[in-house]
C-alpha cells in the first residue's frame, strides 16, 4: 500500500465514521426532534428519517468501502441541502447560536473526492471487483 492508498482509506473511514455517528445521534436524540427541526426549515419532517438512515447505514457502508461512490453522492446531496437550507444564513463559522457550514463544506469535499476516486485496498468494493477477475 502506498501513501495515496493509505490517505484514501483514512479519508473514507473518517467520512463514514462521521456520518455514522451523526445518523446514530439523530436516532438516539429522538428522531422526532430532527423531524421537527426539518419542519421548522420548511422541509417535510419525514425526510429526517431518510437522512438519518442514509447517514447511519451509508456511514457504515463507506467505512467498509461498500458502494462508496453511490453513498458519497447521497452524502453530497444531504450536505448541499444542509448548507443551503440551514447553515448558509449563519455564515462560514456560525453566528454564535448556530454552527456555520465549514464542517459541511469539508465533508462535501471529502464526499466529492470519493465519488471521483478509484477503488482502493481495504474496501469491499475492491474485494468484490477482484473476485470476478480472471488471472492468466
Amino acid at each position: 500500500m502506498n501513501k495515496h492508498d493509505a490517505a484514501h482509506v483514512f479519508l473514507r473511514v473518517i467520512l463514514g465514521l462521521t456520518f455514522f455517528i451523526h445518523g446514530l445521534a439523530k436516532f438516539q436524540g429522538g428522531i422526532s426532534n430532527t423531524a421537527g427541526f426539518f419542519d421548522s426549515l420548511g422541509i417535510p419532517g419525514f425526510l429526517a428519517y431518510i437522512v438519518a438512515g442514509i447517514e447511519l447505514i451509508g456511514g457504515l457502508a463507506v467505512i467498509l468501502g461498500l458502494g462508496t461512490r453511490f453513498v458519497s453522492i447521497l452524502f453530497s446531496v444531504i450536505l448541499l441541502g444542509a448548507i443551503f437550507t440551514a447553515k448558509l444564513p449563519a455564515g462560514f463559522l456560525g453566528n454564535g447560536q448556530m454552527a456555520g457550514y465549514e464542517l459541511d463544506l469539508a465533508l462535501l469535499a471529502m464526499s466529492v473526492y470519493l465519488v471521483c476516486a478509484n477503488r482502493t485496498v481495504f474496501s469491499l468494493d475492491d474485494f468484490f471487483s477482484k473476485k470476478g477477475e480472471v488471472t492468466i
